[in-house]
Parts: structure tokens; C-alpha cells; sequence
């Protein structure tokens, strides 16, 4: 005679649902992500790791001995009298760059997403033309558009004081000229970011926030502003990394020095201590890294409704 015990036990076991197979980690979006993480392997950390490695060697008859130079590369490069100007430079860049991009970039595509439409669509195309030409490209039509004798802004230009090209790309001008030039190159790519976040926002919301009574401005400032904010610090963070290389506009302005990119060049190709120069693009890789920690802390970029509730 069975024990009621037993028959409760084996009761749950036949209740008991039959264990699902255990389905496979890989999913559709590790597809999508494959393609980044192999050149990211390829073309960020292996080189980052080599240049590491190539900042502890010293380079006889141009052949690297590994690990004979100690911490003589990062001696000579960082007690190098041009590191600490040309880093007060591109500071002096960023400090410029960054409020003028953000404000203008932000301004237009909620200027463009609160008129839709023919002319938002023909402004966003106006816009983007100007990324179609790269940096030395960019640089050289720069030339001709500041100066007061061929461009077209040349009457402005004149009442400013400038009466030839050479007084406009002075290398005190080197900051707001090189805001003007990666605004107009890149501006058309981030509003296409904003406008296409923008217009994801619900509509529920959008009415919502009319229905309470919010006018354009309100809308844009409170609603819309708050919902894109993780586009801002993505966009914060690109423009910081990549400002800090900025190396062909001063190059090709005729400053040899004036980049911490610069002079990492200079030590590999005029000097030939690749040794030094590694040591100068790890800084810049510390400072971006740096830079990109603290906006992602403080902006909570990578918080979701779940994590903040």
C-alpha cells in the first residue's frame, strides 16, 4: 500500500512542467554587433596594445629592442616643452567647440522637427552637404572662404579688420576657426541623429504636453530636450575624442606644433623616435578615456527606466 507521501510526490513530478532546452545565448543583436567588435579588435585594441609595448623600446638603426627604454620614451615625450601648449591649445579648442556644436546642433534639429515638412527635409539635406568633403578637402576651401578678397563673406570679414587671408588664420584664430570648420562638416550628421531621435518620441507624449498647455518652446525645452539627452552625451564624447586628434587643419594652416597629434608626428617622422610618440597617443587615449568616464557617470547614459526606478 502506497503511502500518501508518496503519492504526493509523484503527483508534483507529473504536474511538474517538463524543462525547456536551454536556447542559445546568441541573438540577433550579437549579429549586428560582430562586425564593430572585430574592427574595434583589429584597428583599436591591438594597436593600442602595440603602441604600449612600443613605448618601452628603444629603437636601434630604426629596429625596435622591446622593453630596453624603461620609461625614457614617456621622459623625453612628456617633459617635451610643445606637449604642454599644444594640449592649453586643443583645450582652448574644446572649450569652444563642444558649447557652439551641442547648442547649434540642438537649436536646428528642434528647430527642423518642430517645422516638418519640404523645407525641414531641404534644410537637413543643406546641411549634410558639407560632411561630403573630408578633412583636408574641408581645410583647403577653407582658404577661399576666409578670405576677405574671394569669399563671399568678405564684406563681413573686412568690417571685422581683416584685409587678407594670412590675419584671419593667425594661430590665435586656430580655435574658433577650427570650431567654424568641424561645425559646418559635421553638423548635417548629428542633426540627422536628432531629427531621427526626435521624431521617435510617442506622439501620446508630444499631445500630452500640448494638452497641458506647453507651447513650442516648452515643449522643446521640457519634453523633447529630457528624451534625446543620451544622444547629447554620445555626441559630447565623439566630438571630445575627436577634437583632441585634431591634426590636419593646423597641419595644413601651416602650424607644425600646435596638436599633441602634431608632435606625436614629429617624433615618429622628423625625429624618429616612435618610442616617444607612443607614449604621446597613450596620453591622448588616457584623456579621452578620462573624458568619456565622466560624461558617461554624470549624463546616465546607460540608465534605462529600470535601472532609474
Amino acid at each position: 500500500m502506497n503511502s500518501p507521501q508518496l503519492d504526493t510526490k509523484a503527483q508534483a513530478v507529473r504536474l511538474t512542467p517538463p524543462r525547456e532546452k536551454r536556447r542559445s545565448p546568441l541573438r540577433a543583436a550579437h549579429l549586428f554587433l560582430l562586425p564593430y567588435v572585430i574592427l574595434l579588435i583589429l584597428f583599436g585594441i591591438v594597436p593600442g596594445l602595440y603602441a604600449l609595448i612600443i613605448s618601452f623600446a628603444k629603437f636601434v638603426g630604426g629596429r625596435p629592442q622591446y622593453f630596453q627604454a624603461g620609461l625614457d620614451n614617456y621622459i623625453t615625450a612628456y617633459t617635451d616643452f610643445r606637449v604642454l601648449d599644444s594640449f592649453s591649445n586643443v583645450l582652448s579648442y574644446l572649450l569652444i567647440s563642444i558649447p557652439i556644436g551641442v547648442i547649434g546642433v540642438i537649436f536646428i534639429s528642434l528647430w527642423l522637427h518642430a517645422k516638418p515638412g519640404k523645407i525641414s527635409t531641404a534644410f537637413r539635406t543643406i546641411f549634410f552637404i558639407p560632411g561630403a568633403f573630408a578633412g583636408p578637402a574641408l581645410v583647403l576651401l577653407a582658404f577661399f572662404m576666409f578670405s576677405p578678397t574671394t569669399s563671399p563673406f568678405g564684406v563681413l570679414l573686412t568690417a571685422m579688420g581683416f584685409q587678407n587671408s594670412a590675419e584671419v588664420t593667425l594661430r590665435d584664430n586656430y580655435p574658433v576657426l577650427f570650431t567654424i570648420l568641424g561645425f559646418f562638416a559635421g553638423a548635417g550628421g548629428w542633426v540627422s541623429i536628432f531629427y531621427g531621435a526626435l521624431d521617435g518620441i510617442s506622439k501620446e507624449v508630444m499631445e500630452a504636453a500640448i494638452m497641458d498647455g506647453c507651447n513650442t518652446f516648452q515643449t522643446a525645452y521640457l519634453v523633447k530636450l529630457p528624451l534625446i539627452r543620451t544622444y547629447l552625451a554620445y555626441m559630447v564624447m565623439l566630438t571630445v575624442a575627436g577634437n583632441v586628434q585634431v591634426f590636419a587643419e593646423p597641419q595644413l594652416f601651416g602650424s607644425k606644433y600646435w596638436s599633441p597629434n602634431q608632435i606625436g608626428y614629429a617624433f615618429a617622422f622628423e625625429i624618429g623616435n616612435f618610442g616617444a610618440s607612443a607614449a604621446i597617443s597613450l596620453l591622448m587615449v588616457t584623456v579621452g578615456l578620462f573624458a568619456a568616464t565622466l560624461i558617461i557617470k554624470y549624463s546616465g547614459f546607460y540608465q534605462t527606466d529600470a535601472t532609474a526606478s
